[in-house]
């Protein structure tokens, strides 16, 4: 087997920190709490000024909590804190009723978002996508992630509205989730550690951000309901349709405000998620001769047959495939899952109090050391090793689990598949020498100073 690289890492301390240096240092990130023993921890604890927080990286005790006890143990009211402001009380957030709710009312959507009806929109994108980097492939450093974000946010913008998304949309909604996202982190660790929220500063500052991104949502909402009112017989086949006509059990409809919100989730969840991961799959591959070669010759075989690529030649592409499913174990871009505690409870040998917060770390558990072989390794072809049957199917949920499990799953993977496929059969992704991401987990896991690869055409 050929060498494989071991990718960023955030500074490991060996000791264990002070609780204040803990809170101080976890403001830029989550990961920064982190040392050596996290590791290889089934459980830990944390106290704040009100209330007590536990990490929780046991695989059998996560399946309790995200999938047989899922009613006992609700989405983390930190969560709507410090979402609020881009999903309201969108599905990503909502809880109990609402939530079950919102769910009946949006399968309809994810019916849409089959890949029999998107495949068309997901190659329309991915075409563009290789034409925007035709134009810079000639081995000078390109910011790959926001080329990812870009195409990624193009795709879910097209399932929605059925229209594409101008670069300069695009440009705005990047860096005002960059900003945002560090300000409404920041918020969060001020909630957690029991501060009057009236004086979060970086709250009030990440509310000017969510309206860049909220913004043009509910411009394109609006601009459909008016478009409904002068053709209403003819509506474009989309999701926001599908979420327009939506009806309940009881006949209710969602409002202006409640698609808004719903669309937010999905635009967000349907890129930012999927951007993070393949910006971090083309570092690595880029530091990764064989893996790359092996996934540029399964490309001939999915595109190289009569006819192009279509949906049946996914079959072609396992190996893309493992490279994404390898990096959503490395670097899941959600890397926390916060739930509340609802029952006092025996948690290992922790008494654990109604109203504590629970984290389920998927980035300790993806690379707990108990439970992988090199569990810090970029090994694609874990997946199809025996050995690793059992981490994977105990350790393994880049995606949660359970009722409350990511509907957008099989869109990201489909996406992903045709965006590395495109761009592993055209270009030699290389290296830039002296650039080591800095992995940094807020609301999604992302790099501090970017990701840059250089293209060359092959």
């Amino acid at each position: 087997m050929a060498k494989r690289i071991i990718g960023p890492m955030p500074l490991i301390r060996k000791d264990r920190p002070s609780p204040l240096t803990r809170i101080m240092k976890g403001r830029h990130s989550s990961l920064d709490v982190l040392f050596e023993r996290s590791y290889s921890m089934k459980m830990g604890e944390f106290t704040g000024l009100r209330r007590r927080f536990y990490f929780l990286t046991q695989p059998d005790m996560i399946n309790r909590i995200l999938a047989s006890d899922v009613d006992l143990y609700p989405k983390s009211d930190l969560m709507g804190t410090v979402l609020h402001q881009i999903l309201g009380n969108g599905i990503f957030v909502s809880n109990g009723e609402t939530w079950k709710k919102q769910r009946r009312m949006m399968n309809p959507a994810f019916e849409f978002a089959r890949i029999s009806e998107v495949f068309p929109l997901m190659m329309d994108s991915a075409n563009e996508m290789k034409a925007r980097l035709d134009a810079v492939a000639d081995g000078r450093e390109v910011q790959i992630d926001f080329e990812m974000a870009h195409v990624t946010a193009d795709i879910i913008f097209r399932t929605i509205f059925s229209e594409p998304l101008p670069r300069d949309e695009a440009e705005i909604i990047f860096n005002a989730f960059n900003h945002y996202q560090e300000l409404a982190y920041i918020h969060g660790v001020w909630n957690m550690a029991g501060l009057p929220q009236a004086l979060s500063i970086p709250r009030l500052r990440a509310i000017r951000h969510a309206r860049n991104i909220r913004g043009p949502l509910a411009r394109m909402v609006r601009k459909r309901f008016e478009l409904l009112q002068t053709n209403p017989e003819n509506p474009p086949q989309d999701i926001l349709s599908s979420l327009i006509s939506a009806r309940d059990n009881d006949g209710s409809r969602f409002s202006e405000k409640e698609l808004v919100d719903q669309i937010a989730v999905m635009f967000l969840a349907g890129h930012e998620t999927s951007a993070s991961a393949l910006s971090w799959a083309l570092y690595l591959i880029s530091r990764d001769r064989d893996v790359q070669d092996r996934m540029h010759a399964e490309t001939e075989l999915a595109f190289g047959g009569e006819g192009g690529f279509s949906p049946r030649n996914f079959k072609f592409l396992k190996l893309t495939r493992d490279v994404f499913r390898e990096t959503l174990r490395l670097y899941p871009p959600v890397s926390v899952v916060p739930r509340d505690i609802t029952v006092p409870e025996m948690m290992r040998d922790k008494n654990v109090k109604k109203g504590s917060a629970i984290f389920i770390s998927l980035w300790l558990l993806h690379r707990h050391r108990d439970i992988w072989k090199n569990p810090d390794m970029f090994d694609p072809d874990r997946f199809s090793r025996e050995d690793e049957k059992e981490a994977i199917r105990s350790a393994y949920m880049p995606f949660s689990q359970g009722p409350r499990v990511c509907l957008g799953a099989s869109f990201a993977l489909q996406e992903s598949a045709i965006i590395l496929s495109m761009i592993a059969r055209h270009y030699e992704i290389l290296p830039v020498e002296d650039h080591v991401p800095k992995p940094v987990a807020r609301l999604t896991l992302r790099s501090e100073n970017g990701i840059r690869v250089r293209l060359r055409k092959r």
